[in-house]
């Protein structure tokens, strides 16, 4: 019996480990531009149908985007974000609470136990940027800081795999924050799943820490409700 030649891994594959990293270390942030085809080409030492077998492959897996006549941008961090990103574009937000509702409850729960109080004193900063942010009329300082606080939490609960989940929901969490900013009525300094969550955690308390998530996510779904409504029927609410 005669073996089968031992193969060096494809060329592509080794392209796209090397443009997938760039992603991953932020070096090609979410929504950049990445270096077009020659450019690529140069820097790694591959021929042009390498370059675009391995993009074509990264497209397809959600961390790249094509755009005919522009470049090719950075869509996610990974694959897990890329099918996150994908699949919420055809869900809307009312599935993203869903899923966050049973990752925020479980993160909270754990926390409530884990948590040292250095993490606890580094979530209570998020939160008071959040605040800040808040009244400031600073979105970008605002989403910043609640994702600081809410990736906390699910840092906190001393579990990877529970962490990395929660870390992939950021680029469509983002959006649905961009959405929630401008609906009348919503109010981004609420306690509610945020001082009063962190309040739970400090008192190592695992149910009232799961409570407080729960009654944020039902405060989440009736602004998604009114922002659904017909401007006609929507109260009039002030800006900060």
């Amino acid at each position: 019996m005669t073996l089968e030649p031992v193969r060096r891994p494809a060329l592509s594959a080794e392209v796209i480990e090397a443009i997938r990293a760039r992603i991953a270390s932020g070096e090609w942030p979410v929504g950049s531009r990445i270096p077009p085809e020659p450019e690529l080409m140069r820097q790694l030492q591959v021929a042009r149908g390498t370059v675009r077998e391995a993009v074509r492959a990264l497209a397809h897996a959600g961390l790249l985007e094509v755009r005919r006549g522009d470049g090719t941008y950075v869509r996610a961090t990974s694959e897990l974000s890329g099918a996150v990103s994908r699949l919420y574009g055809d869900s809307g937000l009312g599935q993203l609470l869903e899923v966050r509702e049973a990752l925020d409850a479980q993160a909270a729960r754990l926390a409530a136990v884990r948590a040292d109080e250095t993490t606890l004193d580094e979530l209570a900063v998020a939160l008071q940027r959040r605040g800040d942010a808040w009244r400031a009329g600073d979105f970008d300082a605002w989403v910043a800081a609640d994702w600081a606080f809410h990736a906390g939490v699910a840092e906190a609960a001393g579990n990877p795999l529970l962490s990395e989940l929660y870390c992939n929901l950021a680029e469509p969490l983002h959006d649905a924050m961009a959405d929630t900013w401008a609906t009348p009525g919503f109010e981004g300094a609420d306690p509610v799943g945020h001082e009063s969550l962190l309040a739970a955690l400090r008192d190592r308390d695992p149910d009232g820490a799961a409570e407080q998530v729960g009654a944020s996510v039902s405060d989440t779904r009736a602004w998604d409700t009114r922002a659904r409504k017909p401007r006609a029927q929507q109260p009039h609410a002030a800006r900060p």
